[in-house]
């Protein structure tokens, strides 16, 4: 998956079929999805979501990657560094905090809506260069599900894995408990559908959206910092945004 911002996102949606492997896209929806991207849209949010959902379902079937460098609008692009991407929904979604914790949990989805949620409105920006101006996303914050575990004393670092079977990400263990992360449920005021790595993905508010991984499924806490998977790929580990990756984007907190 080249970096969405990544999950890289990233943002890739998965196939309609679950088992589905991704095909080439066809000719007439490419060259129709080219047309799309040439007009730029400025276009109202229920046509520029419109043409996001599009692109999401074109590009879950292009392997080339070619649908992620097509313009949009202003809106989210779409990327994925996996064939496919299974499925979860309210009775197959879970969410494991393990590792150098007291007491291990696994939380349903119902489980992580019945805590106290947090909103925040902040800019996501793409390592790439776009951004999504006054994007809300909703959820509860890492912070609460870490003391719930009880982090041991030696302790330093959370990894991230995904459901995808690819992705991951870490972060320090005071980055992790800062007020603006999130595991993420709700995003633009409505739950997070598949493409935008739903039901559940972490969503870290001062960093480029690369760190925000699509999919969660598993929370550890570790001794280190383990490098995620952009990451191993040249991008920094401290991800703030305008300040990191050699680029001067002004910061979205």
């Amino acid at each position: 998956m080249k970096p969405e911002h990544p999950s890289p996102e990233p943002d890739v949606p998965g196939a309609d079929d679950p088992d589905a492997r991704g095909t080439p896209v066809g000719r007439r929806v490419l060259l129709g999805t080219l047309g799309l991207g040439a007009l730029g849209l400025a276009a109202a949010p229920s046509l520029q979501r419109g043409l996001e959902s599009f692109l999401a379902g074109a590009a879950d079937r292009d392997p080339t990657g070619l649908t992620g460098l097509l313009p949009n609008g202003g809106g989210f692009r779409y990327y994925s560094v996996a064939a496919s991407v299974p499925r979860k929904d309210a009775r197959t979604y879970r969410l494991t905090v393990d590792g150098l914790v007291d007491r291990p949990a696994s939380y349903t989805l119902a489980d992580l809506k019945a805590l106290p949620q947090t909103r925040l409105v902040r800019d996501v920006q793409c390592v790439t260069g776009w951004r999504v101006p006054g994007t809300p996303f909703e959820g509860v914050r890492l912070s609460r599900l870490l003391d719930a575990a009880g982090v041991r004393p030696a302790a330093r670092a959370v990894r991230f894995t995904c459901f995808d079977g690819t992705y991951s990400e870490s972060l320090t263990l005071g980055q992790a408990r800062r007020a603006d992360v999130l595991v993420a449920l709700r995003m633009r005021d409505e739950d997070i559908g598949h493409g935008h790595g739903g039901p559940a993905r972490l969503y870290v508010a001062p960093m480029y959206f690369y760190k925000s991984a699509k999919w969660l499924s598993g929370i550890t806490i570790t001794e280190d910092v383990e490098p995620g998977y952009w990451e191993v790929r040249g991008y920094d580990v401290d991800a703030w945004v305008g300040r990191s990756n050699g680029r001067d984007d002004a910061p979205t907190s």
